[in-house]
């Protein structure tokens, strides 16, 4: 596996497919390779050449001790793309992945060409701010559930009803839940990264066209937050995608891909 040298660590990553670089940003404590399942080989059926990569935190990639805060992934993935000579280039990212991808759009827009924001907000609302402060409580005590509980809660948390109440459905994702949360813990530091800033006022700046696809079920980034993002974002829409959670782009790939290859055709 190849590496790079961003921002003073080693970062895993991966090339797949050729034509225009698209750089995909996994989000909180997730593997690279989730996109591999689903958007890779439909981005490289597109004609495009993928970027995917581990955050700093998940093997391969180095993980240094401490708490990591979001300028630290930004500046990780910033330093990826000026590394791999990808600016300036279209990235996707969902999730913590998708904040990192705003973030680059802020701050140093001759990096983005264009982005697609999964699964994003750019504030907490009050929900989602008691979701983090209770979530936090547990670190700072350092309790850490049992994997059967973990993979309860992530499936009622990442998954839409949809799927959680079909039992043959639910039995697999409690399973591939729990064998997760049954290994040793995988970045820790991520943990710590504080998404409870109102990034609205310097979403306006953004000059990259971009689109927010938000999940109907997502109570993480839940749609009424996605659509601040498209509307403080110049030349920025939305696309609600029904029955699928936080996970959407593994529950629903189709309508995820289409959304993703048909925006960037266009830009």
């Amino acid at each position: 596996m190849p590496y790079a040298r961003a921002n003073g660590i080693r970062l895993a990553y991966r090339r797949s497919g050729r034509g225009e670089d698209v750089l995909l940003v996994m989000g909180s404590g997730a593997s690279g390779h989730q996109w591999d399942m689903h958007q890779v080989p439909a981005l490289c059926e597109a004609g495009y050449r993928t970027v995917t990569f581990d955050n700093r935190g998940v093997p391969p990639s180095d993980a240094p001790p401490g708490r990591y805060a979001l300028a630290d992934m930004v500046a990780d993935t910033g330093g990826l793309i000026e590394a791999l000579g990808l600016a300036p280039c279209r990235i996707v990212g969902t999730s913590l992945g998708a904040m990192i991808a705003q973030e680059l759009a802020i701050g140093a827009p001759h990096l983005v060409r264009a982005a697609v924001l999964i699964a994003t907000r750019a504030r907490p609302d009050a929900l989602r701010r008691a979701q983090q402060a209770a979530a936090l409580a547990l670190r700072r005590e350092g309790v850490r559930l049992p994997p059967a509980h973990r993979a309860v809660d992530s499936v009622l948390h990442m998954l839409s009803p949809r799927t959680f109440n079909d039992d043959r459905a639910a039995a697999s994702w409690l399973e591939i839940f729990e064998l997760a949360a049954a290994g040793e813990p995988v970045a820790a530091g991520q943990d710590w990264i504080d998404t409870g800033a109102d990034r609205r006022a310097a979403l306006q700046g953004v000059t990259a066209p971009c689109r927010v696809i938000a999940f109907a079920d997502d109570v993480i980034a839940p749609p009424h937050l996605g659509a601040e993002v498209a509307d403080a974002i110049p030349d920025c829409d939305l696309v609600e995608i029904p029955d699928c959670g936080h996970l959407g782009y593994l529950e629903r790939p189709e309508p995820v891909n289409e959304a993703i290859v048909e925006f960037f055709g266009k830009v």
